[in-house]
């Protein structure tokens, strides 16, 4: 018997995981989606291919109103979250893109806002069923993020995320292709790291509520421990879920 790709999307996990700047969100999706064979949706990098390089005066219209491009840059490099219809008519259309395909996704970076989450959750549910949404919340403090943050680098080709840790301070190529590991200009300075936990706590927290309002289960998770002991809790969290 044959399956449908809708059929087939509806039997994919999704898995949302959310925390503050510096939580490991990427980290663990990136585990998530090899454990799973499930596709990273790294939202940050899906909105800065489109930002980054955009010409001055170049738009995208969503419901009748053009977002400009390099002020949504603007608002990136400000530590401010992009404007939310825009984020989510990108996300939605690559995660359409992906259901079709009968691919599962793990979310770290979306839902960030209130309207993008009322965008996306109920396409969520429709392509791939309310049961197979499952939301983890990785928890640390204020302190945490601001150092995190501020001594994080990332590999220039892949822009694969190197934590810091005694193993990999001194490190200055990625362990995994090679090239040079750089600082996120702009984006991880200190004060900058202080709007993006404002924006955090202010525009992204209040998702939890949302989320317990459609039904879904937000399972919190301590964040501080190293990567290999937050995964091995989130996993026997979904066992049991």
């Amino acid at each position: 018997m044959t399956h449908s790709k809708k059929e087939k999307s509806k039997n994919q996990k999704v898995l949302i995981v959310l925390g503050p700047p510096g939580a490991g969100k990427g980290t663990q999706a990136e585990l998530l989606a090899e454990k799973f064979s499930l596709y990273h949706f790294e939202t940050s990098k899906i909105l800065e291919a489109h930002i980054m390089n955009a010409k001055k005066g170049e738009y995208i219209t969503v419901k009748g109103k053009k977002y400009f491009l390099d002020e949504e840059r603007r608002k990136w490099k400000t530590g401010e979250l992009l404007s939310p219809l825009f984020t989510s008519f990108l996300v939605r259309k690559k995660i359409k893109e992906l259901a079709k395909e009968g691919v599962g996704v793990v979310m770290s970076g979306s839902p960030r806002t209130l309207p993008e989450a009322r965008e996306l959750i109920p396409f969520l549910k429709k392509l791939y069923g309310k049961n197979n949404i499952k939301v983890f919340l990785l928890d640390i403090t204020p302190k945490e993020t601001i150092f995190r943050n501020s001594h994080r680098r990332i590999c220039k080709l892949m822009r694969h995320p190197i934590l810091y840790s005694k193993e990999t301070k001194n490190l200055t190529k990625c362990p995994l292709d090679g090239s040079e590991l750089v600082r996120r200009k702009g984006l991880d300075d200190p004060e900058t790291i202080k709007v993006r936990l404002k924006e955090y706590k202010e525009r992204t927290f209040p998702l939890v509520d949302y989320f317990k309002k459609e039904k879904l289960k937000v399972v919190k998770i301590n964040g501080s421990p190293p990567p290999a002991v937050v995964f091995d809790s989130i996993l026997k969290k979904l066992k049991r879920l």
